[in-house]
């Protein structure tokens, strides 16, 4: 072991000497210091150990040819064996004994022989199976002997210096209170709850805090702000907590001075200044200041500027007069309008022609980012995507006779990756009177380009059975225009009738769609109908079956003020349902169908909404026993007077079923509840079916009830339960409608 011993400026280094005992060697007598000789009268043999001729002897020749063969190991074994038996024979030769050395040439110590008699010698091993073979039971050692115990230590913290800190700017007025509150919501000290592992935890925190304090000063146009944090000690002995102290001076607030825009001339000449809203004299404020670069960001391709770049600020702060002068360099780029649409990708599922119809403007009108995202959107919603991206190209080419003057095309670049066409959907219900109904489609979206879906659908119920296949082609030469023809076969069992039905149709419809909800909408096309249906003869007194041919033309206008298609919460719609019809085969009959409905909704607070429908129906030109079965009003179920079984109200026959009319009558009036994901719904309904083509609102029969609400992405899950007011006889107690949707 080497000592270092220090004494002023001497080292003395010293380590300890050891004897070592050889074999049958005693040691050697130490010499008394004060009568030993002096170390010059040492004779001193300054021989070899070993001559140089004997020491290359014994090293083995090395052969100088570089490509000569390696020797192996058993040539170098067979070397050492040789010189072994060389240095016997010498020795025998000198009479010189040979002694066993050690590592350092020395003798070693010959090993004593065991003991003859040792007992643990001859005793016999333990059989394996006497041995314990226990698993490790790692359940021995509890939870606090593998992990040391921990101390938590506590912690309070105090903002001082914000109370003398005011503002009493017209815009961006601040106080200390509301620098403590964008301070404790981003605080370390905050979140640790007053606690932590150790007092290095508590510095961390306390010294994080003090920058992220001086930041949100600066952010306020406190430049000069100067946070002190400090540690206040409880007193030895004491349980009282750690006290964080962040002394804070903000000093003075800087205002804007001159505000300049470094950016070529625009069109208008306002427009980046009417963009930037603070203004020279207001409050330094960072988001006030980072708000207004992001609107000029956005405006400027909004007005035809779809390649501005906004640059880095620069502020330059004056000490002296508290000011600070603010400069934005803007590269403008080209003003432009729209040129051509050019598809970009493997596969294009568009070409440029139809993204053109879906566009909502036209080669050379002034560039406008917010048509863009408006296209974009459009493109997403046709469900025909997995990546679509535009983004505009500048050309250099100046605008013509049919474009903006003074202004270059911009192309789009319409960039496509296809997704999945195909889409299997499924819906299920349940209605009393109604049954379950289970309905699902297949669709090819865009089978026949562009946007030529074909759609397989079909109806699986206890009372309803049926199969349907549909042509449609949407955004059809115009946004949102969808035109369909179809054909389908459904029997229907019900109370009221039982028919079998083929149906062709078509119809031409302009849509409202969860992207662009329309004011106006509208909708028109043809039925051909073949019936059979079965229901009461009064003038037979019986039951039979009748076959009907009928060709209607319906129509339907609707107007539309709400704020959501699938869960509105304010707003009205009207809705106006004219058809002309035609029927042969039970006598021939001209006649007019008209539905018109009503809804409003008044949200009363954040969470409650008050909704309200009504609903009137009428029929002209016919009697009622000359129309199918089928084409006639019923009310009652979980689309009409909730609390009655399926087209269980209005006038019915001897058997006590459902005859339906030729007039219509229904209201409803909901309370809506939503908390979160969920809502509860209580509601009161009316209505009745009247034999006459005019309603005349008397006996009108009420349900009431309670709902549900599940809400989704897709709209609301509605299970209503209700009981009719009144009850008569044969109607159910309790009604029963699980369905997608509110109830309108």
């Amino acid at each position: 072991m080497l000592l270092l011993c220090c004494a002023g400026s001497a080292i003395a280094v010293a380590w300890p000497v050891h004897a070592q005992e050889k074999a049958g060697v005693a040691p050697a007598p130490v010499a008394n210091p004060s009568t030993a000789a002096p170390v010059d009268a040492v004779p001193v043999d300054n021989s070899p150990i070993i001559p140089d001729a004997e020491f290359d002897a014994a090293i083995p020749a090395i052969d100088t040819d570089p490509n000569a063969p390696m020797g192996s190991v058993a040539d170098w074994q067979a070397q050492q064996r040789k010189l072994d038996s060389e240095t016997k024979a010498k020795d025998s030769r000198t009479g010189v004994a040979a002694i066993p050395a050690g590592q350092d040439g020395t003798a070693t110590e010959t090993l004593a022989d065991a003991p003859v008699n040792d007992p643990e010698i001859d005793a016999p091993l333990v059989p394996l199976a006497g041995f314990d073979v226990e698993p490790f039971d790692e359940s021995r050692y509890t939870e606090a002997e593998e992990r040391p115990t921990t101390t938590t230590t506590t912690y309070r913290y105090r903002v001082e210096g914000l109370d003398t800190l005011s503002d009493a700017s017209a815009v961006s007025p601040i106080d200390g209170g509301d620098i403590l509150g964008l301070f404790g919501d981003l605080s370390a000290l905050e979140d640790g709850d007053g606690k932590a592992a150790n007092g290095a935890m508590i510095n961390a925190r306390m010294t994080e805090d003090a920058k992220l304090l001086t930041d949100i000063l600066s952010g306020q146009g406190y430049f000069d702000a100067t946070v002190s944090p400090s540690l206040q000690l409880p007193e030895e002995g004491s349980k009282d907590a750690i006290t964080v102290i962040l002394d804070t001076v903000a000093g003075p607030r800087y205002a804007l001075g001159t505000v300049a825009f470094d950016a070529g001339p625009v069109v208008p000449g306002d427009l980046i200044t009417r963009a930037f809203v603070p203004k020279p004299g207001e409050p330094i404020v960072a988001e006030r200041i980072l708000s207004a670069e992001a609107n000029v960001a956005v405006v400027l391709p909004q007005n035809g500027y779809p390649f501005a770049k906004v640059g880095q600020r620069d502020i330059l702060l004056d000490a002296a007069t508290r000011t600070g002068d603010y400069t934005l360099p803007v590269a403008t780029g080209p003003r432009s309008s729209f040129g051509d649409i050019v598809p970009t990708g493997k596969k294009p599922v568009f070409g440029a022609k139809h993204v053109a119809t879906i566009a909502r403007f036209r080669k050379g009108e002034l560039y406008d980012s917010r048509k863009v995202d408006d296209l974009r959107q459009a493109l997403v919603a046709t469900g025909l995507f997995s990546v679509i991206a535009i983004e505009p190209q500048a050309t250099g080419t100046a605008v013509g006779t049919d474009g903006v003057a003074g202004t270059d095309y911009a192309n789009l670049l319409v960039k496509q990756e296809a997704g999945p066409a195909r889409t299997l959907a499924g819906q299920a219900g349940y209605g009393t009177g109604e049954g379950f109904k289970l309905e699902g489609s297949w669709t090819h979206r865009n089978l026949f380009p562009d946007e030529g879906a074909l759609i397989g659908s079909l109806t699986a119920g206890t009372q309803e059975q049926g199969a349907g296949v549909t042509f449609r082609r949407s955004n059809a030469g115009r946004r949102d225009r969808t035109v369909e023809f179809g054909v389908n076969a459904l029997h229907s069992r019900f109370d009221a009738f039982e028919a079998f039905t083929g149906r062709l149709y078509g119809r031409i419809s302009y849509d409202s769609t969860p992207i662009w909800q329309k004011r106006w909408t509208y909708n028109y096309g043809f039925e051909l109908l073949g019936t059979n249906e079965q229901d009461y003869d009064f003038a037979a007194g019986l039951r039979r079956r009748r076959t009907f041919y009928v060709l209607s033309l319906p129509g339907e206008v609707k107007f539309d003020t709400s704020n959501s298609l699938l869960d509105p919460t304010k707003g009205f719609r009207l809705s106006a349902k004219v058809a002309p019809e035609g029927s042969l085969g039970s006598g021939g009959q001209i006649y007019g169908r008209g539905l018109f409905e009503a809804t409003g909704y008044y949200p009363v607070s954040d969470g409650i909404v008050l909704a309200g429908r009504a609903r009137v129906g009428t029929i002209s030109g016919a009697a009622r026993e000359q129309i199918a079965p089928s084409r006639r009003f019923y009310a009652g179920g979980g689309g009409s007077v909730r609390g009655f079984g399926y087209q269980e109200l209005g006038p019915k026959d001897p058997d006590a079923r459902p005859i339906g009319g030729r007039s219509l009558v229904e209201a409803a009036a909901e309370v809506r509840y939503r908390f979160g994901n969920y809502g509860v719904v209580g509601f009161l309904d009316a209505g009745q079916v009247y034999t006459g083509s005019a309603p005349t609102f008397s006996n009108l029969r009420y349900g009431v009830g309670v709902g549900g609400r599940f809400y989704t992405n897709f709209g609301p899950m509605r299970l209503d339960v209700a009981t009719p007011i009144n009850r008569q006889a044969g109607e159910s107690r309790v009604s029963v409608y699980i369905s997608i949707g509110q109830a309108f």
